[in-house]
């Protein structure tokens, strides 16, 4: 019969060690069923399971692997694996599997405890762990924006996913991080569109606001805004009534908000990231061209779809031209823009913060409600609200190491 034996190695990581272990086994011409390794620190771990065939005898192979490993001045240790485990592991290939990706400005071993009591309480083994983030130096200071991301790789589906999405996002709330649980899929590794909304997400800012405030309309702008949360006017009655007392005001202040409009962290790091990896980007908003327009040409974005404000002989009518681009039509832009990129709506991304967005963030491959109000984090797929918006970078498996600087 066969024998399979686990071989497991650690010490300092340094060159040449898989070599001269391998260059082994080929000696003895050894059939390798798995292999694995990981660096921590400078210190290596390494895990090969073996096949020795019968006509081959384990014991002088396994002590040639002793003196080299002494030699090498590192642990080995040998676990025989019967058949039978051997195969019941093989079954498992065909288990589904999920990613939890865990994203805060420091991870503790508190956050992690939490994280992974949760997928073993719904059933999920974990199979392997990977830092995504850089490594931080213990001389940042408390003003810096530091980034983390843990991934873990867990074999095996939730019996009841909504009641893990619910303990997910508890824990997120109460340790101020965030936690994604995304199916392992193809296509969560062959993304090619991201759409953005702009107000709120791309930018830290509501340009109707800004705009009203400069017209000196604030407070009767923001009565109506919260009328139409409260549920009593729909978007697009809001929205027309809110541009309505825009009415009189200079096309200069345009540029004026345009130029002092804040980006929201990690924006431009993410759509320059996006564009060199051959990504598609648009912005789907409820707000206006002119300021799409300006991020564009600032950013790099592919596609502008807005509302257009009218404007005549250099002043705003209150009046908007063309299809509001509320929820609904933020979502039909996601299919057409797809359509004509050729890309499946599971290769796309959206990512938002309001309500009007869920209908985009619910169609989308991956949709992403950021630094969003409860109700939309928790009708969203995934939620960002600890870091920037180049935290969108871990979700679809990027190191930091694999981007620009």
């Amino acid at each position: 019969m066969n024998e399979i034996i686990l071989m497991t190695l650690s010490g300092e990581d340094k060159p040449g060690v898989t070599s001269a272990l391998t260059a082994i086994l080929a000696q003895y011409k050894i059939n390798i069923l798995d292999i694995g390794q990981a660096v921590i620190h400078n210190t290596l771990s390494l895990g090969i399971l073996i096949q020795v065939p019968k006509e081959a005898e384990s014991s002088p192979l396994l002590r040639d692997i002793l003196f080299k490993a002494h030699e090498l001045n590192m642990q080995v240790r040998f676990q025989p694996v019967l058949d039978g485990e051997y195969e019941q592991w093989v079954e498992h290939q065909g288990k589904s599997r999920h990613i939890i990706s865990l994203l805060a400005r420091k991870i503790s071993a508190e956050h992690i405890a939490r994280v992974t009591q949760v997928a073993a309480a719904h059933g999920l083994n974990i199979d392997n762990i990977s830092r995504l983030s850089g490594r931080v130096s213990l001389q940042e200071s408390a003003q810096d924006r530091t980034k983390a991301c843990v991934e873990f790789s867990v074999r095996g589906g939730p019996a009841d996913a909504a009641a893990l999405r619910e303990e997910f996002l508890s824990v997120a709330a109460e340790m101020d991080v965030d936690i994604a649980f995304q199916e392992d899929s193809i296509y969560r590794r062959n993304r090619r569109l991201v759409v953005f909304d702009m107000d709120s997400t791309l930018i830290e800012a509501e340009v109707i606001d800004e705009l009203a405030k400069e017209a000196g309309v604030g407070d009767q702008v923001i009565e109506i805004t919260e009328a139409a949360m409260r549920g009593e006017i729909d978007f697009n009655e809001s929205f027309r009534r809110r541009v309505g007392l825009l009415k009189g005001l200079d096309e200069s202040v345009l540029e004026r908000i345009a130029e002092r409009l804040p980006l929201t962290e990690g924006a431009e790091e993410l759509v320059s990231n996006l564009k060199a990896l051959g990504f598609k980007t648009a912005i789907l908003s409820g707000g206006f061209t002119y300021f799409g327009e300006y991020l564009r040409r600032k950013l790099g974005f592919d596609y502008v779809y807005a509302n257009e404000l009218d404007i005549r002989d250099g002043k705003v009518t209150g009046e908007v031209t063309g299809t509001i681009v509320n929820g609904e039509r933020k979502a039909e832009l996601l299919r057409e823009i797809a359509a004509r990129e050729g890309v499946r709506l599971e290769q796309t991304i959206a990512v938002g913060d309001g309500a009007n967005d869920l209908p985009m963030l619910s169609i989308a491959g991956l949709g992403i409600a950021f630094r969003a109000k409860p109700l939309v984090r928790q009708s969203a797929k995934q939620a960002i609200s600890t870091l920037g918006l180049d935290g969108i970078l871990y979700l679809i498996g990027f190191r930091d190491r694999d981007t620009l600087q």
